[in-house]
Formats: structure tokens, sequence, C-alpha cells
């Protein structure tokens, strides 16, 4: 299981969750330990380019950036411009919404 796997879940059940990744893939944007607060996309509603996203690469997941997107397909990529590749909208579970110290 993955450390996202239980916020994965409570996403696609509709519910908004926080929670304190750890790591530097994102700094200056959001610092190792801070919370974070990631909502479920609307109906109809889709990820936008800049939005930092709960995602799944490659069987790999992350909180990232949306750099691009193409049909039904987002590209992933930390703050410091590293691309994590694309990934169908379906993998894309919700949006950062809140960043907190």
């Amino acid at each position: 299981m993955s450390w996202a796997a239980p916020y994965i879940l409570k996403l696609q059940q509709g519910q908004t969750v926080s929670f304190r990744p750890k790591g530097h893939s994102m700094r200056p944007y959001i610092q190792s330990g801070q919370l974070v607060t990631v909502q479920p996309f609307a109906k109809g509603q889709a990820p936008e380019v800049s939005d930092i996203v709960l995602t799944r690469v490659r069987g790999a997941d992350y909180l990232h950036f949306v750099q691009a997107r193409r049909d039904n397909q987002v590209l992933i990529a930390n703050a410091h411009g590293h691309q994590n590749g694309w990934t169908s909208l379906e993998r894309v579970y919700g949006k950062v919404v809140a960043i907190q110290a």
C-alpha cells in the first residue's frame, strides 16, 4: 500500500482530506511536513495547468503540479521541473486547496 492510498480512497468517496507530506520535491510551495488539504474534483471538473494535485503516475503517488494537459491526460511534474510523466484524468484524485504551517 502506498503512502497516499488512504487519502485516495477518501477522495474517491467524495471526502476532503488533510495530511502532512514528507519530502522536498515541492519546495518552496510546500515544505516537508506542512499540513495540506486536498479536495476531490466535482463532477465535470478537471485539473488545470499549475494545480497541485494528488495523483498516480506509473504506479507511484505524487503531490505535484499539473504541468500540461492533452485530451484526457495531464503531465505531472515537481516544483523543480522534473517530469514524472503523463497520466489519465482518472488517476488525478484531488486538488490542493490549502497549505498551512
